[in-house]
């Protein structure tokens, strides 16, 4: 093993001693109850089985047979759920077939980012994580299940159900993929229109024809975004089965992959094996965090695994993530890092390829357990069908594309790309794996906005044709929620083409597909709460040096000291629900927390209180 894989994953174990030990004996004292059916009386049994088919009643009442809840985050308006319309009875049919049975125990929902960027609902879609995670924790609260099986993929949705499922971690539980959509227009070909929109060369028309080439049909964009990042880490962790994560929707593979996922939580069950809170220790999130930087993938990760993390006990930190970064090559150029699709990524090698490139280097943990069975060496092998049947084979010993993928002895940069950015503004977060090293420093007067409309405007004004550090305050999640900025990602992309050294400095959070501009996101303390970013004001000299991990503001310390913060603008949050959602504003951490409405229910149920969170 890697020196500082073991010293970081060693830390993250006596950092979360206490949280841990109280997480594990929750899940403990939980197994100690009769699971399922076997304790419910004849009334609360009645209820939950009286609208099953026959036969199902009847395997139901045979109080040792497992039965598995599905919870599901199907709707046919985000492409990479559609899928998941059919599942349900598929994997009905599965566990029939092998004498268990299956219930749809919840659905939870699941908006679209891409729907939302740069409109009002963009503001409720980090609170969905945790709506999501609670509506998963209502969806197997019933007891009458012996396993779960998870069915969803995209942003917000797959940390939430995993954050609720956790606190089921007594039962098995496997996340059950739908694959991406096939390949359209070249992800770079659809950068490029946007920001030709965005100076008037193009129409609206010729763009929305562009995007549709982009987005046509089931499946997850085929960007290396949120929702596939999302995909790496579940593999990574041992929560999906191996090699599942990128296969098409629709096809054979895929269907013998979603039966086989229902057997296998019903082989854990009947073997008391395989229990979540068993699988995701610190180990696996470790490995979950080195799959994260060697892929270059969403910074929004930086957000869920602190908050799936504090979830089972286990406290993650930026400074962990920092470290790691130091020492983890990055061995894949998936777009936006580079110009390949996921598509092309798999074909490379895919994950199969990287599973082996990170053990080898010894940057993962392989004694883990995982729902395919002990060892994440099971994870450098890929499905395939032979005969009809579903099988696992070696995946390739050598990329078979060096422009996507590399070895870890010849790796496309040293580091992992995600750093720590630290000064005078606060703490945040940096990606610069897509980001040119000529990029990386930019020294220059900020000008300072509050929403992402003021900063269009501005630019379509012809008023910020200049060295510039775009400050976007009251971003955070006490302020607004959070939303992405990915609005900005064209306008700031013409002006770095233009000439002009720019960046990005705000506390709320750029896209997973974070482009060529250099961005520093999350910072804390964010304005709305008093952070430095209320003390800034136009045309103060910001200095940004993402190598050395230093974001400063040139102002003596007395002046600095003297002005007061600006409050956050003076609009009530209505419409589009956002009124609803006030009192999780209220609730919610810092980025640097996770930007969890959770924190202090899970340190009073580990014995802590609030302000030790």
């Amino acid at each position: 093993m890697h020196p500082v894989v073991i010293e970081v994953t060693e830390r993250l174990r006596q950092r979360s001693r206490a949280t841990r030990t109280a997480y594990l004996q929750q899940m403990a004292d939980a197994a100690a109850r009769p699971q399922g059916r076997r304790s419910l009386p004849c009334g609360n049994l009645a209820h939950g089985l009286a609208a099953c088919q026959p036969a199902d009643k009847d395997r139901l009442r045979m109080m040792d047979e497992v039965n598995v809840a599905m919870v599901t985050a199907y709707n046919d308006m985000l492409s990479a759920h559609q899928p998941y319309e059919t599942f349900p009875e598929q994997l009905r049919h599965a566990l029939r077939g092998i004498g268990a049975t299956g219930q749809v125990a919840g659905g939870v929902p699941a908006m679209c980012d891409g729907v939302t960027q740069g409109e009002p609902g963009m503001e409720l879609s980090l609170a969905s994580r945790d709506v999501i995670a609670m509506g998963t924790a209502i969806a197997l609260s019933h007891n009458l299940f012996d396993g779960a099986l998870c069915l969803g993929v995209c942003d917000k949705i797959v940390p939430g159900l995993l954050m609720g499922a956790l606190r089921f971690g007594h039962l098995p539980v496997l996340f059950v993929p739908a694959g991406p959509m096939s390949s359209g227009l070249e992800n770079s070909a659809k950068a490029e229109i946007r920001q030709q929109f965005a100076e008037g060369k193009v129409s609206r028309e010729e763009l929305l024809a562009a995007e549709m080439q982009a987005y046509h049909g089931p499946g997850t964009c085929t960007f290396y975004g949120t929702a596939n990042t999302n995909q790496m880490l579940l593999e990574a962790m041992g929560l999906q089965l191996p090699g599942a994560s990128f296969v098409h929707p629709h096809s054979p593979l895929r269907a013998a992959l979603t039966e086989h996922a229902a057997h296998q939580v019903v082989r854990l069950a009947r073997n008391g094996t395989g229990h979540l809170s068993a699988i995701l220790d610190e180990r696996a999130l470790i490995n979950a965090l080195v799959m994260l930087l060697a892929t270059g993938g969403s910074t929004n990760l930086t957000l869920h695994l602190i908050a799936i993390g504090q979830c089972a006990g286990l406290q993650l930190s930026w400074e962990d993530m920092d470290q790691l970064s130091a020492c983890v090559p990055g061995l894949a150029m998936i777009y936006p890092n580079g110009t390949a699709d996921i598509n092309q990524f798999q074909a490379a090698g895919g994950t199969a390829w990287l599973f082996r490139q990170l053990l080898d280097a010894g940057l993962l943990h392989a004694d883990v357990d995982t729902v395919a069975g002990p060892g994440l060496a099971r994870y450098t092998q890929e499905p395939f069908l032979d005969e009809g049947r579903l099988r696992w084979r070696d995946g390739p010993q050598q990329s078979l594309d060096q422009s996507i993928l590399r070895s870890h002895g010849n790796p496309f940069s040293q580091d992992g790309g995600l750093r720590l950015v630290q000064g005078n503004l606060g703490r945040g977060i940096i990606k610069v794996s897509s980001v040119k090293p000529e990029h990386w420093q930019v020294t220059a007067p900020c000008r300072i906005f509050t929403s992402q409309q003021d900063f269009v405007a501005a630019f379509k004004a012809g008023e910020l044709e200049q060295d510039l550090v775009a400050v976007l305050r009251f971003q955070g999640p006490t302020a607004n929620g959070m939303p992405e900025l990915h609005k900005l990602t064209p306008y700031l992309g013409l002006l770095q083409d233009r000439g002009f050294r720019v960046a990005l400095v705000t506390d709320g959070r750029m896209s997973g597909a974070s482009g060529k501009v250099p961005a520093v996101i999350h910072l804390c303390p964010e304005a709305c709460a008093g952070g430095p970013l209320a003390r800034l004001r136009d045309g103060d000299m910001v200095s940004l040096d993402a190598a050395s991990g230093q974001l400063e503001v040139a102002v003596e310390p007395v002046q600095w000291l003297a002005r007061e913060p600006v409050q956050a603008p003076e609009s009530v949050r209505t419409g589009w629900g956002r009124e609803l959602f006030a009192f999780m504003r209220g609730a919610v951490s810092s980025a640097e927390q996770g930007a969890s409405c959770f924190t202090a229910g899970l340190a009073a149920a580990d014995g802590r209180t609030p302000d030790e969170t």
